[in-house]
């Protein structure tokens, strides 16, 4: 596949008001396929006290640095909206309306804007008003609890299943959406309320059909794909690893118990009351070798068997490799652009940007003259970010 750098969405121009976790990923997925990100940053950081150098999720945009709190600030994003097909904000409600730059201020500048907004609780409701994080948007969705053993509390699936699935995603299909609507004839901009609760709970659809239909409990470790099964779960290997087995049909599954080799003592799949004679059973048997030797085993077999993998381990893995999924770009290894695309790929073209670095040059290709007004200062006393300091202020959404 030819690497032009262009991505399908050359030629878009995307505002962000800078934040911290689902708003920054959202923008950089928009900057990999190729749109222009122009990131606009606050004086003393957005929250996450990070090196810059290392903020991955800054990836393919540029920086100017704004002081929203000021008058020229407010004027600055608003020439920049003006210009631009679509803005993302990640603050609480009815904090962009306050600064100035709400979606009644922006859209009467440039009706055919996208007005992308990024929450955790929404713009409405109960909760809209308060703090939160990914921990507990998934919580109140039901997500939460089907994840974990079932003599045990919940596993907590990092910050993947709600800020970047049930809301960066969302944000991306939403604002891509109200982007075809704006350019099609007659189309007009408009505002996309990306709740991750809302997002969160449209990724259980199937779960709650399933539900529905008899064929799901309403409780963890008891069905086919929450580890209920002993042919859909992790194993321990002999070493302290762990291999992943997703055996469900009875081909492949036929084709695990041969490789695993308990194909003549294993109690029937079918017979429920056997479930965990079979469980231990395929437990004990991977106590007999390594991670690595199972890995060889099962290599390029259709048992549904994978090796489970550390972050610092996948880039590695031969297939990962082949793919390229995985890149290093500015001396940071970093998964690849997702998807792909035949004709017009992304790439990976900048490295995070760095606060205000980008101002002089987005100020001539934007066509945004007030952009050049002198920056603001940093805060007196603001620490400075460094790669081995991590301190989480108050999110905005």
């Amino acid at each position: 596949m030819a690497e032009s750098g262009n991505g399908p969405l050359s030629g878009v121009r995307v505002v962000e008001l800078a934040g911290i976790g689902p708003g920054p990923f959202a923008a950089m997925l928009l900057a990999d396929l190729g749109a222009d990100v122009v990131r606009v940053d606050r004086p003393g950081g957005a929250g996450l006290r990070i090196d810059p150098a290392y903020d991955i999720t800054n990836r393919n945009k540029r920086s100017v640095l704004v002081d929203l709190k000021a008058p020229e600030g407010v004027a600055q994003v608003l020439e920049l909206a003006e210009r631009a097909d679509v803005l993302l904000e990640g603050y609480r409600p009815g904090v962009a309306e306050r600064l100035g730059v709400g979606p009644e201020e922006c859209l009467a500048r440039n009706p055919r804007l996208v007005y992308g907004r990024m929450t955790g609780w929404g713009q409405q409701g109960p909760l809209a008003d308060t703090a939160g994080h990914d921990i507990g948007y998934i919580a109140i969705t039901g997500a939460l609890g089907m994840i974990g053993p079932p003599d045990g509390p919940p596993a907590i699936p990092a910050n993947l299943v709600g800020d970047y699935a049930g809301g960066s995603l969302y944000l991306v299909i939403g604002v891509l959406a109200a982007l075809q609507h704006a350019r099609s004839e007659g189309g007009r901009g408009q505002v996309v309320d990306a709740a991750i609760v809302d997002g969160t709970a449209h990724l259980t659809a199937m779960i709650h059909g399933m539900l529905a239909a008899g064929g799901w409990q309403d409780r963890r470790g008891a069905n086919l794909l929450d580890g209920g099964t002993p042919f859909y779960g992790a194993y321990e290997t002999a070493d302290g690893g762990y291999m992943a087995v997703g055996a469900l049909e009875k081909r492949f599954y036929g084709e695990f118990i041969r490789l695993l080799g308990i194909e003549q003592e294993a109690p029937s799949r079918d017979d429920f009351a056997a479930w965990g004679e079979l469980r231990t059973a395929i437990a004990a048997r991977f106590k007999t070798r390594t991670r690595g030797e199972w890995t060889a085993v099962f290599q390029e077999s259709d048992a549904c068997v994978a090796p489970v993998l550390s972050l610092r381990e996948a880039p590695r893995h031969p297939h990962l490799a082949a793919r390229g999924t995985f890149v290093e770009h500015a001396g940071i290894t970093q998964p690849a652009p997702a998807p792909r695309f035949s004709h017009t790929p992304g790439a990976v073209r900048r490295p995070p940007a760095q606060p205000g670095a980008d101002t002089e040059e987005i100020a001539r290709d934007w066509q945004a003259p007030s952009l050049l007004a002198p920056p603001p200062a940093d805060p007196a006393g603001a620490p400075p970010a460094g790669p081995s300091r991590i301190q989480q202020k108050d999110t905005a959404s």
